[in-house]
């Protein structure tokens, strides 16, 4: 129902001699996604789904000899769930250097630190990556109306942009299905791979996260709200980063060695799956925390905008001690870009004094009326 942004830029990659990975979250579109590139092309197709430990064996541990016999005169060879095959990354490679630009291997993973980090070493060179996420502000409008993103933005501040949600009509079927979807099978994959035996220790961080978005995070203060040590909390954020789930802000420093040791902001890369965990999809007219979402919302929208158009960018938030901060710092092409996120422009915003005393600093501020060229 929905076209998606990365489409064409991965359909020009195909037979190009390069494994393709299409990498993200559960949920997000990626078999979709990768059986409509098939379907355009009409070519033969070998489509292994590593869900079925069957299947899964298939692709695990086998020479060479043994995979051509299994792809036979399959023109495209499909892998969907890579990350399940213990030797994904040899498999890949193996596949990738005998067939080349003759065969195209293309491969969908939601677990992203499973799927990129065993194929890191033995794809390097023969891989292109591309990231799925929940559907951005450009893929729900596509013709770029400004006046009716904002109509449903409400929609997108409480319900998010996951593709099935998006699609269904009433409120009731989006909170039902979402409450499916923040359950534990959003992050099986933690709990599958990553040796995380109780789900309700990362439900309880995911809580602790909701409440913070737009916060700097102190470790030692999370584990202590789960029960564990700051190590343990910091490993879990991680592995919910790993799996598309939340993502880091940095602060920004001219000391580069400064950021490693500060604390980051949190955000969520879907709030419809935010929401859901804190248990409140209230409508804006009924919520204490809309200025929240909306940072969320524009910061995540953004990250997705420069992932699409390959706008390369470090990412930071400023704030000094003496409470002066920016929102959303773009450090590229030799200049510092700061934006400041309002739910409402009630006066105009002007750059705080101690951002605008960076050289080659620009500052925008961002509402709801002013997303033409930064997320639409």
């Amino acid at each position: 129902m929905f076209s998606r942004i990365p489409k064409l830029k991965i359909k020009r990659d195909f037979f190009k001699g390069k494994a393709i990975i299409i990498a993200g979250a559960r949920q997000t579109g990626k078999t979709t996604l990768a059986e409509e590139i098939i379907d355009e092309f009409e070519l033969k197709t070998k489509y292994f789904n590593c869900d079925n430990p069957d299947e899964r064996s298939l692709l695990s541990n086998k020479n060479l000899e043994f995979l051509k016999n299994i792809v036979g005169n399959a023109k495209i060879v499909f892998i969907d769930e890579g990350q399940k095959v213990p030797t994904i990354g040899q498999t890949l490679k193996l596949l990738v250097d005998h067939y080349g630009k003759t065969k195209q291997i293309l491969v969908t993973g939601s677990s992203g630190f499973n799927l990129l980090y065993k194929t890191e070493e033995t794809l390097t060179g023969r891989k292109i990556v591309y990231f799925l996420y929940p559907l951005s502000l450009e893929e729900l409008h596509p013709d770029k109306d400004l006046l009716g993103a904002i109509k449903t933005m409400e929609q997108r501040l409480i319900f998010g942009g996951y593709p099935e949600i998006a699609s269904l009509s009433s409120a009731e079927e989006k909170t039902n299905r979402l409450k499916q979807l923040a359950s534990s099978y959003l992050y099986q994959d933690i709990l599958e791979f990553q040796q995380v035996k109780n789900s309700s220790v990362i439900l309880n961080l995911l809580k602790a996260l909701a409440f913070q978005i737009g916060s700097e995070v102190s470790y030692v203060e999370l584990g202590n709200l789960i029960g564990a040590d700051k190590r343990t909390a910091e490993r879990y954020v991680d592995l919910l980063e790993k799996n598309f789930i939340i993502f880091k802000l940095g602060p920004y420093f001219t000391n580069k060695r400064k950021e490693i040791s500060k604390m980051k902001k949190i955000y969520f890369w879907d709030l419809g799956i935010r929401n859901t965990v804190i248990n409140n999809l209230n409508f804006l007219e009924n919520r204490n925390d809309v200025g929240l979402l909306w940072e969320n919302f524009a910061v995540s929208e953004r990250l997705k905008f420069q992932s699409y158009h390959r706008i390369y960018a470090n990412n930071y938030f400023f704030r000094t001690y003496g409470g002066s901060e920016v929102d959303l710092v773009e450090e590229r092409e030799g200049k510092l870009f700061g934006f400041e996120f309002k739910w409402s422009e009630k006066k105009r915003e002007k750059a705080p004094a101690p951002w605008a005393k960076y050289p080659n600093s620009r500052y925008q501020l961002i509402t709801p009326q002013k997303i033409s060229g930064f997320i639409l």
